[in-house]
């Protein structure tokens, strides 16, 4: 059973005692006084000794701080990242009991071998080798037991302690901490939720099927529920060790890494937030295998837009567009300061443009983007926070497998393929169908739709406006909508038959395809623009 918490739903009562534990903690180590300011703080090195003595849920929300550059000195940061989430591993009558609890049935029913000595324990979870019965190399990962009354109380614990600070130091408040406990009580959900790792591990197999020299294990759904999921066995050695035996496979498996980056997020809106070494194995045939997909990220189509604007706008020295395509991608507020952002933009341009090319970290840039925003009243989402985690892990593992690669070559390599089979003629295609579908669908519903609107309108509050008036304005105002329809399905035409015509092929059919649709759309427009004219002529 997954477990499922709400920051918003908790009870003080069920919370004090836990709260109390916290605050006493806090105390002893001098975190209290850090409320009065920045020159109070503790030492980073206490900072991170005092969340990994709070425990579990703790060591995690220091995690996501370690994301947060924006919000916290550099030294703090550093600090965090250096807590572990490893554990001494649970007794084997625990494991199998809850994989047994689980799965409905002995364990010596369910597997024909099971070690007993973990590959892995961290905070969450354990992971066991085992066989099934038909024969099934596999790997068992189970959570461990109690976790769901433990985090509950922390999340509550976190929740009130934020809001007692905030009422308590009212600065505090420019640092949106409910907005961050909640962020992370939602991202410790989706964590402990096996169940959305599995569907997880789905997606990424689809998304990266045809992506050669790569294997991910696939999910065994037979012996997996929310908190005991079961995996093929990945038999591979780590890429860091890998490398060290084998350099001369680096720029292969550095392009391979790159390309299921960049593949998943532009194309399919997902990407691993944790690609550190521990998680990408090499196998013996040399293929790369892709591991731990507890911290996923999702981009919409929205985002994943916003992101390829401003990338170009970053490469082609384009502070405003830059923050255009930046403030699209967070959440629009008025509290945004986009003369001051526009100057922060151009200051963080500026330190790119003015290194050497080879050096420059996407990574590296998103954090100066994000504390821009920070400064002046952006509100950061989540999925910006975790992108430009994965950025920064990549690039670190990068420089580790091969210091002399070229980690921007294969980007840019990697984003010019994209944009030819975004440009490609199944594409075009495809996305000129749907066009016409939607404005189809449009021409369709918009005369009822706004016939609807309006009716309501007239029946509402709007004094001595009258139906039939309203009706007469629909009815024109459909008309409009008609034939601007239209005239997009004509331009849309137009543009995919130029797109055809200098597309380079080596047969002809395609430029007399494109050329047709040339022509269908100029008349298209020709007729619509004549059919505007009578009838504006017919009115006068």
């Amino acid at each position: 059973m997954a477990l499922m918490f709400d920051p918003g739903k908790q009870n003080l009562m069920q919370a004090a005692p836990r709260l109390m534990q916290i605050l006493r903690v806090l105390s002893r180590h001098k975190f209290l006084g850090a409320l009065r300011g920045k020159n109070h703080w503790p030492p980073p090195k206490e900072v991170r000794e005092t969340i990994e003595e709070l425990g579990l849920t703790f060591i995690k929300f220091g995690q996501v701080l370690a994301l947060r550059r924006d919000l916290l000195p550099d030294a703090y940061i550093d600090e965090l990242e250096l807590l572990h989430d490893q554990l001494p591993a649970m007794d084997i009558k625990t494991a199998r009991a809850r994989v047994e609890f689980e799965l409905g049935a002995p364990l010596t029913n369910l597997f024909a071998s099971f070690n007993e000595t973990p590959l892995a324990a961290a905070t969450i979870a354990q992971v066991h080798e085992a066989t099934t019965h038909d024969g099934r190399h596999v790997a068992i990962k189970v959570q461990r037991p109690g976790l769901n009354r433990m985090i509950s109380k922390d999340i509550a614990a976190l929740t009130y302690l934020v809001v007692l600070g905030e009422s308590l130091f009212p600065r505090l408040r420019a640092l949106d901490l409910p907005v961050l406990v909640r962020e992370f009580a939602n991202s410790l959900n989706r964590e402990t939720d096996f169940s959305h790792e599995a569907r997880s591990i789905i997606l990424f197999r689809t998304a990266l099927k045809d992506v050669p020299g790569l294997w991910i294990p696939d999910v065994v759904a037979d012996y997996s529920t929310g908190t005991v999921l079961t995996m093929e066995f990945a038999d591979g050695e780590r890429v860091d060790l890998y490398a060290k035996q084998h350099p001369e496979a680096m720029p292969r498996l550095i392009n391979t890494l790159v390309r299921l980056t960049l593949q998943t997020i532009f194309e399919e809106g997902l990407f691993h937030a944790d690609p550190h070494p521990g998680n990408v194995l090499v196998l013996p045939d040399g293929r790369l295998s892709l591991l731990d997909f507890g911290m996923t990220g999702e981009l919409d189509e929205t985002m994943r837009e916003s992101l390829k604007l401003l990338l170009e706008a970053v490469v082609k020295h384009d502070a405003r567009a830059v923050t255009e395509a930046y403030i699209e991608m967070t959440s629009s507020s008025e509290k945004v300061n986009r003369s001051a952002l526009l100057i922060d933009i151009k200051a963080v341009l500026y330190e790119i443009h003015k290194s050497d090319l080879a050096e420059v970290s996407i990574g590296d840039s998103f954090e100066s983007l994000l504390r821009a925003g920070s400064r002046h009243g952006v509100h950061n989402p989540p999925e910006f926070f975790l992108l430009t985690r994965t950025f920064v892990i990549l690039e670190s593992m990068i420089h580790q497998l091969d210091p002399n690669h070229d980690y921007l070559k294969s980007f840019r390599e990697e984003i010019a393929r994209l944009t030819a089979q975004h440009f490609s003629l199944e594409r075009i295609k495809e996305n000129t169908t749907t066009l016409a579908r939607e404005l189809e669908r449009l021409m369709c519903d918009a005369p009822g739709d706004t016939r609807r609107i309006l009716r309501r309108i007239a029946e509402g509050n709007l004094g001595r406006v009258q139906a039939p008036v309203l009706e007469n304005l629909g009815s024109r105002f459909s008309q409009n909508i008609e034939r601007l329809a239209s005239a997009m399905i004509s331009c849309s035409l137009m543009v995919a038959g130029a797109l055809l015509v200098v597309a380079p092929r080596d047969t002809g059919w395609h430029h007399l395809a494109g050329q047709a649709m040339i022509i269908g759309g100029i008349i298209g427009i020709l007729i619509n623009f004549i059919g505007g004219w009578l009838h504006n002529r017919g009115r006068r």
